[in-house]
């Protein structure tokens, strides 16, 4: 592995051999570090740091893996860092003892170490602990690359998150902050009364969002089920059953392509409130990001990919149709019907499917003219009926229905409706979904008898949302790609030589 700055090439194979060596060597003397269950640290690095006048000079117990070690004859200079932060520690062989220093010089980079010593200030001001204990707890076998970043195959960040994680402590600051906004996410809709609640993963329909699912088959009942691909047809089940303020974050698995934005398997928030509409929904989306976002960083005026967004303005409102007319010239007030739709769609190079109807020509039509325009967060309403089986219509003009998705740098963000809960009109937007899915589109919905079956028990006004987590924590740790905010991303096998 060849450093950057045309230092020698470090031969990986005699280092890894070096280390299994010192391995073996501990355990012939009956210091197997494997050994040890258990290590009684009483402190965390980061509560030194940031409250130092309070431990100087009182004695700690702290671990951590060694990230540095600069070893000067008799004494020696080391980073330890554990989940939080790093700090040096000291280590003299008069503190230690001549033979806990011997075996202390044989430990490596990587080691995970615990580390019993006095608080103190180093002479140039560096917050320190001069050690008088140094336990080996676990050998690391592997060398830690020195030059991460300078690695050619990013892709080994992804496959080996582990040793991203050691090395880069950015990388482990972004998950802690995924960490940290889902938890504000739970804490706003707990407050706002909502109940979070559990729905299965394996699904006797693929229902819930136009995607294609991941095929699994159940042995007992010898049957083929379906990875969830949304959570909505269950949680509105539960608000049929009264439970007015519900939500899950839960995965959920759709078998499509791999990019920037996209993964098989992603985190989606969906939730549902009774008594309200999309307009609530709107209102709901906006204030909770906007809150979660001054959680988090403090403010919400941020800069992702090097634009800057301010979250704290009042998000933009817009129609579908109304942005197709400000973005390409077209109105579609004025087209009466698909086919008409469809011959102005090709004057623009814009392709159709022969089962398109006038609502899925201006769906088109947004997706090539208007998308990339909506850069600060704008909330697009007013979708055409023939792309939302599950929105309610707008009463005004029923060939269009109550939903919004939130746009932001181009991104979908969240989705939105007024529940449809007349089950007739649903049975009837079923039934177009079967017949796409018998012309081709493996994205269409199947239909799901038993939500009827609920919805003919009555389910009140109802607005419902969803919000992608993954996008939302890319867009607050300004993060480039979906993967950069997934742990374990899902990636290609590296076949074996002569696979």
């Amino acid at each position: 592995m060849a450093d950057q700055n045309n230092e020698p090439e470090i031969d990986l194979s005699e280092v890894i051999k070096v280390r299994r060596e010192k391995l073996a060597e501990l355990k012939a003397n009956g210091k197997d570090p494997f050994e040890i269950v258990k290590y009684d640290r009483d402190t965390k690095i980061i509560d030194i740091l940031n409250k130092f006048d309070e431990y100087e000079g009182s004695t700690v117990s702290i671990a951590g893996r060694m990230m540095s070690k600069r070893v000067m004859g008799k004494a020696a200079f080391c980073d330890l860092r554990d989940r939080d932060a790093k700090v040096q520690f000291y280590v003299r062989i008069d503190s230690i003892g001549e033979e806990a220093y011997k075996e202390f010089k044989k430990y490596d980079i990587g080691d995970i170490i615990g580390v019993k010593g006095e608080v103190f200030k180093t002479h140039r001001g560096e917050m320190s602990v001069k050690a008088t204990e140094v336990t080996l707890l676990s050998k690391s076998l592997q060398p830690l690359p020195e030059k991460w970043h300078g690695l050619k195959d990013v892709e080994i960040r992804y496959r080996q998150r582990y040793v991203d994680l050691i090395v880069n402590p950015e990388v482990r600051d972004t998950f802690i902050k995924r960490s940290q906004i889902i938890k504000e996410i739970r804490g706003y809709l707990d407050s706002k009364e909502f109940l979070e609640v559990e729905t299965p993963v394996l699904h006797t329909i693929a229902g819930g969002a136009a995607a294609r699912p991941f095929i699994t088959h159940h042995n007992a009942l010898d049957m083929d089920m379906y990875l969830r691909i949304a959570l909505e047809l269950h949680l509105k089940r539960l608000i049929v059953g009264g439970m007015d303020r519900v939500y899950e974050i839960g995965r959920v698995f759709r078998n499509e392509g791999i990019d920037i934005r996209h993964n098989p398997e992603f985190t989606l928030l969906e939730l549902y409130q009774a008594f309200t509409d999309y307009e609530g929904m709107m209102d709901l989306t906006e204030d909770l990001i906007r809150t979660v976002a001054l959680k988090i960083l403090g403010t919400g005026k941020i800069v992702y990919n090097d634009t800057p967004l301010d979250l704290e303005k009042p998000f933009t409102r817009l129609s579908m149709k109304d942005a197709v007319l400000k973005y390409s010239g077209v109105n579609f007030d004025n087209i009466s019907d698909a086919d008409e739709a469809k011959k102005i769609a090709k004057e623009h190079n814009i392709e159709v499917e022969d089962h398109f109807l006038k609502g899925d020509v201006l769906n088109a039509f947004f997706e090539k003219y208007v998308e990339q325009q909506l850069v600060e967060p704008t909330f697009i309403t007013g979708h055409p009926v023939e792309i939302s089986p599950l929105a309610k219509r707008m009463p005004s003009n029923p060939d269009y229905t109550e939903r919004f998705e939130l746009f932001i740098m181009g991104r979908e963000y969240a989705n939105a409706f007024s529940e449809l809960n007349d089950p007739i009109d649903q049975r009837s937007r079923f039934k177009r979904q079967m017949e796409l899915r018998a012309a081709g589109d493996e994205e269409a919905n199947d239909i799901d008898e038993d939500f009827i079956l609920a919805l003919e028990y009555g389910m009140p006004p109802t607005g419902g949302l969803g919000i992608g987590i993954d996008r939302l924590v890319m867009m607050l740790t300004n993060s480039y790609s979906i993967r950069d905010v997934l742990l374990f991303p899902t990636m290609k096998p590296i076949l074996n030589k002569g696979e």
